[in-house]
């Protein structure tokens, strides 16, 4: 069964000047374990708008959509969020970490929250910075990593409460060109090694390169579109 399955989606705003403006229009996705999907388009095309609703952080406002068998138009605001803490991991272009705190406590940090004791959260947090790649830089502050060690931080962080589906909106989009491929291929061998859905919005052709699909979001529409038109 898919981890996120889309029926129709579709997502209205009403402009400044009362007029509706469609940003989402019946849109059809279905993603499966194990599967990496890269979505590009222009600025403003609603890019992250989809990622927003995929993540349960809005909803719809027609259509259907699934995450991890519940669907989310019959859940309850509180229901909803008990949903994305449980289910979503999220990457955005900014790593986010709180200044004040470690690596190993950003991380440690959704499993505290949601009950986990400081032994278990320890060890779950030194596993996942050791994936990533930053074992021996568990006990430093943002400050003191690079940008590409903050934004593998993010990951870990969004991997802790091993969520069935992972998020990321542009996460390559402040690091230079080095950083920027060694974070695409954790990306692709997360997904396929962690058994996670994962959807990556992006306007870098190489890490659009490494999904296992490529969609376009263009007039409030998803199409797929084949891999030489994105790395040509």
């Amino acid at each position: 069964m898919s981890v996120i399955e889309a029926v129709s989606l579709t997502k209205t705003y009403i402009g400044g000047d009362g007029a509706k403006i469609t940003v989402l229009d019946n849109v059809d996705l279905s993603i499966e374990r194990g599967e990496m999907v890269a979505v590009i388009g222009a600025s403003g095309a609603g890019k992250s708008t989809l990622l927003h609703l995929l993540g349960a952080l809005d909803r719809p406002t027609s259509g259907q959509l699934r995450i991890a068998g519940h669907e989310i138009g019959s859940l309850s605001d509180d229901a909803l969020s008990a949903l994305r803490n449980r289910t979503v991991g999220f990457v955005f272009q900014f790593h986010h970490l709180l200044r004040e705190f470690s690596a190993l406590e950003n991380v440690m940090m959704p499993l505290r929250i949601g009950g986990m004791d400081e032994t278990r959260a320890r060890a779950r947090a030194i596993q996942l910075l050791e994936r990533v790649g930053l074992g021996g830089r568990i006990t430093h502050r943002p400050s003191a990593l690079s940008g590409g060690e903050q934004q593998r931080t993010a990951v870990a962080r969004a991997l802790a409460a091993d969520p069935s589906v992972l998020l990321a909106d542009e996460p390559s989009g402040n690091l230079d060109h080095m950083n920027s491929e060694r974070l695409h291929d954790l990306f692709a061998e997360l997904a396929r090694e962690l058994d996670v859905a994962m959807v990556v919005v992006t306007h870098n052709q190489s890490l659009a390169a490494r999904a296992g699909r490529i969609l376009q979001l263009e007039d409030s529409r998803l199409t797929q579109i084949a891999m030489p038109e994105v790395i040509a």
